[in-house]
């Protein structure tokens, strides 16, 4: 195992144990590691998109299966309103309506930092 003070590799300078650093000399890419606007191997936008979209695949699996084995029916009560739902869509219905909520607070808080900062852009 290497420690993050270790070196990884071993030393091929004729003047081992002289840095680049302390010989004033800057160090040489090598020919191994290209440059990191050449890396074939960078996140591009097709690669987000993919693992977004198998992110989503297993969610989806996992609402499945959540919904498969909640299928018994619940008295469901909300002010004067009161009817019989599964218990998945249930559950699923009360998410739906926190994360609209969180939504909301979150918008409106955007909307407050965006209008703050142009008033004190104007006043500049």
């Amino acid at each position: 195992m290497s420690t993050p003070h270790e070196p990884t590799e071993a030393v091929t300078d004729p003047q081992a144990g002289h840095s680049p650093e302390s010989t004033g000399a800057t160090p040489e890419p090598s020919a191994t590691s290209p440059a990191r606007g050449d890396d074939p191997l960078r996140g591009s936008r097709t690669s987000g998109v993919w693992v977004a979209t198998v992110g989503l695949g297993l969610l989806l699996v996992l609402l499945v299966v959540f919904i498969a084995q909640n299928t018994d029916t619940t008295t469901v009560r909300f002010l004067a309103l009161e009817g019989e739902a599964p218990v998945a869509v249930a559950l699923l219905i009360a998410t739906a309506a926190g994360i609209l909520i969180t939504a909301s607070a979150g918008t409106l808080r955007i909307l407050q930092l965006r209008r703050r900062t142009r008033r004190d852009l104007k006043r500049r």
